[in-house]
């Protein structure tokens, strides 16, 4: 292989892994978050500010992954 395609390559990889696995934290905190709520109803104020961070924080490492591949 020569070096434009492992540079494909190599940006193929970042943005997958980069992308699917903030998608899979994003998806159990919102899941998680929504079966603490239905367990109990009056915490939904206390959740919704943490889950909302820990959402954006995930979501800040698949931005890093987007400008990694850029960078490539």
């Amino acid at each position: 292989m020569d070096a434009e395609t492992m540079t494909t390559l190599a940006k193929a990889i970042a943005i997958a892994v980069g992308g699917a696995m903030p998608a899979l934290g994003i998806g159990l905190i919102g899941a998680k978050a929504m079966e603490s709520i239905g367990r109990n109803p009056e915490a939904a104020d206390k959740l919704f500010v943490p889950m909302l961070l820990g959402m954006a924080f995930a979501e800040a490492i698949a931005i890093y992954a987007l400008v990694v591949t850029f960078t490539l």
